[in-house]
């Protein structure tokens, strides 16, 4: 008899592939007269932030902060870029993790499907935004990011318990808050964070974070990446950089290097974030200003 396990691995790579598939055929809809190929630094990009994704930090901040530094990708494509690029690794880091350990399926699929659902939801409504909107959602979101980092590395955040599935209330309410979690990936926040700090919160082991995690993703970035495709809201070399650079470090961060002191990382990140986090803001406080003052000149 087929696992409950085994069949959830299978429906990932038929996803993946099914994935794959439609981006390729959407990128051959259109010619490029600019080519499609990325440059080293966004292969660099991708191998960096994918190699620390799989060891937890996630990677959706840390590339908007490298996009900004950079001026690699504009502000209002960066949602869709973080999705539709970091999709492949994924991928990748679920099929790992959701082999090696150990949780309870009914818990996992439930997370997952949660997630999926929050974030078909968000993308439709962030697929439209306009760039000052972009501007602000992302700053926000990333304040709120280097929060819960912070709040890691002081050891804020209970260790959690002993727990590898969630039953009755518990599981209604990590669902719940999956689904919420997959939403806010639409709009560049990562969900690992936020998705470890609860599931410990609920009780459970903090190791069955990772299949939770990395499955939910997994599943929930190419549903809201059809979206950013269809309405070309990203950015293609940029993907295309994070795709194809990711995957091999993804590989060496779990069967190689597999774990690092990693709470000065943590820092760092916050620091970054925060930085990035105010630049967005300031820029949408600075569009707000110019609009205003076009509107009342029109007047």
């Amino acid at each position: 008899m087929v696992s409950g396990k085994a069949l959830l691995l299978a429906a990932l790579v038929v996803v993946s592939a099914a994935y794959a598939v439609f981006w390729i055929s959407q990128i051959r809809r259109k010619p490029h007269p600019d080519g499609v190929a990325p440059g080293p630094l966004h292969h660099a990009i991708g191998f960096i932030t994918n190699f620390f994704d799989t060891l937890g930090i996630g990677s959706f901040a840390t590339t908007t902060t490298m996009y900004r530094l950079w001026n690699i990708v504009r502000d209002e494509k960066i949602p869709g870029t973080l999705n539709v690029g970091h999709t492949a690794p994924t991928f990748v880091q679920a099929l790992i993790y959701i082999t090696i350990v150990q949780v309870d399926f009914t818990t996992l699929v439930s997370l997952i499907g949660a997630a999926v659902a929050g974030s078909w939801f968000g993308a439709g409504i962030v697929s439209g935004f306009s760039r000052r909107n972009i501007q602000i959602g992302m700053g926000l979101a990333l304040l709120g990011a280097a929060v819960l980092m912070a709040m890691s590395a002081l050891q804020l955040v209970p260790g959690g318990g002993d727990a590898l599935a969630l039953a009755g209330p518990k599981l209604v309410l990590g669902s719940a808050i999956n689904f919420l979690l997959g939403a806010l990936m639409t709009l560049g926040i990562g969900l690992y964070a936020p998705c470890m700090i609860m599931v410990s919160l609920l009780g459970m082991n903090p190791t069955a974070a990772f299949p939770i995690m990395m499955g939910s993703c997994a599943f929930l970035m190419p549903t809201a990446s059809v979206q950013f495709i269809r309405k070309e809201k990203y950015d293609l070399r940029a993907a295309l950089g994070l795709a194809i650079g990711g995957i091999p470090a993804v590989l060496l961060a779990a069967y190689i290097v597999k774990s690092l002191p990693l709470n000065y990382v943590r820092w760092l990140v916050v620091v970054v974030v925060v930085y990035t986090a105010t630049a967005l803001l300031r820029s949408a406080a600075a569009e707000g200003h110019a609009f205003r003052r076009t509107a009342a000149a029109a007047r």
